[in-house]
């Protein structure tokens, strides 16, 4: 590639939450060529597949954002859906590059890589000292995996694959289905259903207590760039050959009671709130350790107030997307 050539830059998952994020922020940012493929293009569980597409293309970055998602219920339902599929996506990507002579990757997981009890905030250092949380633990032991692949590719063959594990994200383009979603957007939906039906109560699952961290969708891939933008050698001395990964978070959080209310303060709810505690509540607590990330330079900008507002008007703008 000449000097004159920009970058061509594949962004796996480019119609979801996270990879319509980054290539946001790409574009913004301007100079690069980004590559994407749609499903019915390429299906990430096709190895065969996914090969001859990265030999054809001439890759030069990859942002592996591609992935299947959902909330408790969703992970609770299909668990083999989400280990395998999962698994099968980062394993022919990564694997993919690799063959193409691709250097530089970056692989983005979740925070449920962290063990149920593990010392809050989390820190990267938590990672396999103690048990999953159960109702995700298919998913959290495929994006583990990720990890390791991206560690033992780094070590056998000198790549330059990161990865970085968001906390709980939310924004445009995120999944409103009323029983498969993350707890942001099933809150914003039905909070906005109760609001425009003049309902007088709304049930929210679980006790109330947990405490969650959430970070905007577009605070994400900005820090994704940021980290994939490090130099080597600023990147690799903050970060060791075992443990590669950087948690990306706002380094604060709060109760689900208060997201809800937050929620209902953005939707003008009137009505009161119950909470259901026939229904999981999952970890008790959440939260990011996001000294390493602010070490190396980035800090989230967007409140999570602010952050709701701009994704329920993004609600709005699509409602007619999410009548199922």
């Amino acid at each position: 590639m000449s000097a004159s050539q920009p970058l061509r830059i594949f962004v796996a998952g480019h119609r979801g939450m996270v990879g319509s994020a980054i290539v946001r922020q790409l574009k913004r940012q301007g100079g690069v060529q980004i590559l994407t493929a749609s499903r019915c293009e390429l299906d990430l569980t096709d190895q065969a597949a996914v090969q001859a597409w990265f030999r054809e293309s001439e890759v030069d970055l990859v942002y592996l954002a591609a992935a299947k998602v959902g909330g408790i219920h969703a992970n609770n339902e299909y668990p083999a859906e989400f280990i395998y599929q999962n698994l099968m996506i980062e394993a022919n990507i990564i694997h993919a590059a690799h063959l193409a002579g691709v250097q530089k990757l970056l692989f983005l997981g979740s925070s449920c890589i962290y063990p149920k009890h593990a010392e809050q905030p989390m820190r990267e250092e938590a990672l396999l000292t103690g048990t999953l949380e159960p109702t995700n633990e298919p998913y959290a032991i495929a994006k583990i995996a990720g990890i390791k692949l991206c560690e033992s590719y780094n070590r056998q063959y000198g790549r330059d694959y990161r990865s970085v594990m968001p906390t709980n994200l939310y924004g445009p383009n995120d999944n409103f289905h009323p029983e498969n979603s993350h707890v942001i957007p099933a809150l914003l939906r039905r909070f906005h259903e109760a609001t425009r039906q003049g309902d007088n109560e709304v049930v929210v699952w679980g006790s109330g207590k947990p405490m969650r961290e959430f970070l905007h969708v577009d605070d994400m891939a900005a820090a994704s760039v940021h980290v994939m933008e490090l130099d080597t050698t600023t990147y690799q001395a903050n970060v060791q050959p075992m443990l590669s990964h950087i948690n990306v978070g706002t380094g604060t959080d709060c109760t689900i009671r208060e997201l809800a209310e937050t929620v209902a303060k953005v939707t003008r709810f009137q009505g009161k709130l119950s909470f259901d505690t026939s229904k999981p509540d999952g970890t008790a607590r959440k939260l990011m350790d996001v000294s390493r990330l602010q070490s190396l330079g980035w800090e989230s900008t967007i409140g999570l107030e602010d952050g709701l507002r701009d994704t329920y008007q993004w609600f709005l703008a699509h409602q007619e997307n999410f009548r199922s």
